[in-house]
C-alpha cells in the first residue's frame, strides 16, 4: 500500500473534519500500520511513516503561559520611570494591545477611552481598543506634547526596540517577560475579575472564536481553586 493511496483514502475518510480531527484520525490510522508491523510482518512499511505525512498531520503545539500576578505588573509599571515605556506597557497589561498594535498608533487614533487600531490582524478596516480613563488621559497628555500632526506616530521606535525595553523592564524584578505576556496577563486578571468571556474575547483580545481567547486564559492552580469555591459558598 502506497502512501499516495492512504492519503487519498485518508483524504475521503476525514472531508469536512475540523483540522484537530484529521490529525487525531492520522494517529489512529499510522498506530494501526504500526500494530500490523510489530505483530504480523517486521518488514512491513508503515505507509504514513513519511516526513511529508508526519509534517501535514503534525500535532500542535500547546502554548504553555507563565500567569503574571497582578502585584507583579503593577510593580513593574510602577518602576518603569520613562513616560514613553511606562505607557506602553500599560496599554499591553490595561488594554490587552499587541506590541505591534501599541506602535502603530497615532495622535488621530485617540478617542478618548477609546483607540482606533487600523488595519489590525484580523483583516477588518479597523477595531477599537478600550483603556482605562487614567491611561487615556496620560497617553493624550503625552501624545500632544510628542506628535505635531494627527498623523503622527505617539511611539516611533522600532519593535525590536520595544522588545528589548519589556525585557527589561521584567528583569527589574527578576523575571523573562516578553510584549505578549502582558496582553495574557490583561486577560487572565479580567477572567480572575468575573468578567464575562464574551468581553474577554470580543472587546480585550478582540478574537474571532472563544477557543482562542481559552488560550490565553492561565491555569488555575489548586490553591485558587479552592480561594474562588470558598469565596462562592462565603
Amino acid at each position: 500500500m502506497s502512501s499516495e493511496k492512504v492519503l487519498q483514502f485518508f483524504n475521503i475518510v476525514t472531508d469536512g473534519c475540523k483540522a484537530q480531527t484529521k490529525r487525531v484520525r492520522f494517529s489512529h490510522l499510522s498506530s494501526f500500520f504500526n500494530f500490523l508491523k510489530n505483530n504480523l510482518d517486521l518488514n512491513f512499511q508503515n505507509p504514513c511513516d513519511l516526513p511529508m505525512l508526519r509534517k501535514l498531520f503534525q500535532p500542535t503545539v500547546t502554548i504553555s503561559w507563565t500567569i503574571l500576578e497582578k502585584e507583579t505588573v503593577d510593580e513593574i509599571i510602577f518602576r518603569t520611570i520613562k513616560v514613553r515605556n511606562r505607557l506602553i506597557l500599560e496599554l499591553m497589561a490595561r488594554g490587552g494591545m499587541r506590541i505591534g498594535e501599541v506602535l502603530k498608533l497615532r495622535l488621530c487614533d485617540i478617542q478618548d477611552r477609546k483607540l482606533i487600531i487600523r488595519a489590525p490582524k484580523s483583516g477588518k478596516e479597523q477595531e477599537i481598543v478600550f483603556i482605562p480613563q487614567k491611561v487615556a488621559d496620560r497617553l493624550r497628555e503625552y501624545a500632544r506634547q510628542k506628535c505635531e500632526n494627527p498623523n503622527d506616530r505617539i511611539f516611533p521606535i522600532s519593535y525590536e526596540a520595544a522588545r528589548i525595553m519589556v525585557l527589561k523592564a521584567g528583569r527589574m524584578v527578576g523575571i523573562h517577560l516578553r510584549p505578549h505576556d502582558l496582553r495574557q496577563f490583561c486577560a487572565t486578571y479580567a477572567s480572575r475579575s468575573a468578567a464575562p468571556i464574551e468581553i474577554i474575547s470580543k472587546i480585550i483580545l478582540r478574537h474571532a472564536n472563544l477557543s482562542t481567547t481559552q488560550l490565553y486564559l492561565g491555569k488555575i492552580s489548586d490553591t485558587e481553586a479552592i480561594r474562588w469555591i470558598e469565596n462562592l459558598y462565603a
